[in-house]
């Protein structure tokens, strides 16, 4: 099977992206830059920044009926070798609730996003942060000037909140170009993000606080790789929340041979046809009774026939024929040229090619006009291009006149600081869902929460639900999964509604990931 240079095109392209919406016209306006000021219980003294120390300010936001008065410490955290050389400087903003009730023990979260090759950036003004930037209410594109408001949704009213930029993104970087390889493969990223996770605990006095993993599409890939990881050097985790989920690299990558991608991208394209009115009228009336429709056939009927190749009779192959069309919104004879298997750009160039459009892979509700309507793939991803210019000038102002932090060096936001990145597999594909297991069977009050978008094709549901019913986890510790749906894409909180519902549904994941049951949790079967 291949895998190397497609994995690596794939990752890059689906990135841990997330954009948020804004409430509505009456948002906000940003609040005005306010002097850092340097706090030792954010930023200890005592401890070595290698020369650069971090930088503090206090703000306030108001979210949950109340006002959150809070720290952010911006700066670069010193990576070592063994031998105690620094190898890499990370970039980090931390976000901590001021005078909280028991501060050693306040929730901690990390918090990353993907690639590999992006920054933090999605995940921290998208959704979690106290600011967020300002977007239409469905999360299309703004007018210039771009700006951040006050994110009422922000998950720092119930934890605090480090967002960490890998090396080779936003500010991060290894200390010599040549250093950099090192950084950039599965495994040292991993190394390097566990490394600080554990000097963030050590240098602010956060070792007893409950701790949790946020991460975004090749984020979820290093939250589940880093809970078995860490849990060997002592640090468990309360819970781990991977939004957009990709574990199992074999389920996207579409490469001859493999027909599983074919399979668990389907019932997305029958989302993505649903929401653009290109299914028969019966399929029209109900999103979740025809994608439970298409997923039964999926799994009992299509896999069957791709598995079947050239094996399949005329008959096998025409009613095949017929359920592709229904449920993908693809005429027959298009179906037929591709020999029953739709690849993902495809798709995106091939359904609305009548009228002369093209749908977002990372958010398939998103439409673009190429130059051309004849090709096979779109120019562009017009989820993408509706949200890298605002996100990236936001960070970039905010970075500075908000938080202080001066830095000339270019932040990069989604790739630019990465080199080609080594997963650590010889003819396999990359699969991180076997040290998330193992981090549940050496810690069965873990909890896990997967939040899944209806129209991402970069992270389709099903593929991440087939990895979850694959991982082999206990009987016993299945009650320690949660399962959120979103009528979004790969960013789900795109959408204002979403937005709101997952903060609702994260809300509730982290009251019961903190909640002490009578009796301990099980693992047998």
């Amino acid at each position: 099977m291949k895998t190397g240079m497609n994995l690596n095109t794939f990752a890059l392209m689906s990135i841990l992206i997330a954009a948020a919406a804004s409430p509505g016209a009456q948002a906000p306006a940003p609040k005005p830059a306010e002097k850092p000021v340097e706090e030792k219980p954010a930023a200890p003294a005592d401890r070595e920044w290698e020369g650069e120390k971090p930088v503090v300010t206090r703000r306030s936001v108001r979210a949950g009926g109340r006002t959150l008065n809070y720290t952010v410490t911006t700066g670069m955290m010193p990576i070592r070798n063994a031998a105690g050389d620094v190898e890499a400087r990370m970039f980090f903003m931390a976000y901590t609730l001021d005078q909280p009730a028991d501060a050693a023990r306040r929730p901690l979260m990390f918090s990353f996003n993907g690639g590999p090759g992006s920054s933090s950036v999605w995940l921290h003004l998208g959704a979690l942060g106290p600011r967020r930037v300002r977007m239409l209410d469905d999360g299309g594109l703004p007018p210039a000037p771009y700006e951040l408001v006050d994110n009422e949704y922000t998950w720092l009213d119930q934890t605090d909140l480090v967002f960490i930029d890998p090396v080779g993104t936003g500010y991060s970087r290894a200390v010599t170009p040549d250093l950099g390889k090192k950084f950039f493969g599965l495994k040292g990223d991993v190394e390097s993000v566990g490394e600080f996770i554990r000097l963030y605990l050590t240098k602010f006095e956060r070792w007893t606080s409950p701790l949790f993993l946020v991460g975004e599409s090749y984020g979820t890939t290093r939250a589940s790789a880093l809970s078995g990881y860490l849990i060997d050097k002592g640090i468990a985790f309360n819970g781990i929340l991977l939004i957009s989920s990709i574990m199992n690299f074999q389920t996207v990558g579409f490469d001859d041979g493999n027909d599983l991608p074919y399979a668990v991208h389907l019932p997305t394209y029958s989302a993505i046809a649903w929401y653009h009115k290109k299914l028969p009228p019966d399929l029209q009336k109900d999103l979740r009774k025809t994608l439970a429709e298409v997923e039964a056939w999926v799994t009992n009927e299509y896999q069957v026939a791709l598995a079947k190749g050239d094996t399949l009779t005329a008959a096998e192959r025409q009613a095949t024929l017929e359920k592709l069309a229904r449920y993908t919104g693809l005429s027959r004879e298009y179906l037929e040229q591709t020999d029953l298997r739709v690849e993902i750009m495809r798709f995106c160039k091939e359904l609305l090619r009548s009228e002369k459009k093209t749908v977002g892979r990372l958010d398939g509700r998103f439409t673009g006009v190429d130059e051309y309507a004849r090709g096979e793939r779109p120019e562009f991803d017009p989820s993408m291009a509706a949200i890298r210019p605002p996100y990236t000038a936001a960070m970039n102002d905010y970075v500075r006149r908000e938080l202080g932090y001066k830095s000339e060096s270019e932040y990069y936001i989604l790739g630019g600081g990465i080199g080609p990145w080594d997963w650590g597999r010889d003819n396999e594909y990359a699969d991180t869902a076997e040290p998330l297991r193992a981090a549940f069977a050496k810690n069965p009050w873990m909890k896990l929460f997967i939040a899944y978008g209806y129209y991402d094709l970069a992270t389709p549901y099903f593929a991440a639900r087939y990895t979850l019913s694959h991982m082999n986890l206990a009987p016993g510790l299945r009650k320690n999964v949660t399962e959120a749906y979103y009528e979004a894409g790969h960013m789900m909180y795109v959408d204002v509604r979403e937005l709101a519902k997952l903060k609702r549904d994260v809300s509730a994941f982290l009251a019961d990931a903190l909640r002490r049951p009578a009796a301990p949790p099980t693992s047998g079967r």
